[in-house]
C-alpha cells in the first residue's frame, strides 16, 4: 500500500453506500480496499502508469 494517503470523497445514495459496505464486509474487505483496487484496475485498464512514492512505477 502506498505511504501517503490522499482523500477521495464520492457522493452516492445512501442505499447504494450500505449495500456496497454490506457486500464489503461480507469480503472482509474495508470499502477503501475495494475502491483503491477499482481505481488501480481502470488505471491499468487504459494504460495510465503512475510512480508512487516509494518510487516503483505502476
Amino acid at each position: 500500500m502506498e505511504s501517503k494517503t490522499a482523500r477521495f470523497t464520492v457522493l452516492m445514495d445512501p442505499d447504494k453506500k450500505r449495500a456496497f459496505e454490506m457486500l464489503c464486509a461480507q469480503q472482509d474487505l474495508t470499502p477503501s480496499q475495494v475502491v483503491r483496487q477499482l481505481i488501480r484496475e481502470y488505471l491499468a485498464k487504459h494504460g495510465v502508469t503512475y510512480t508512487s512514492k516509494a518510487g516503483s512505477q505502476k
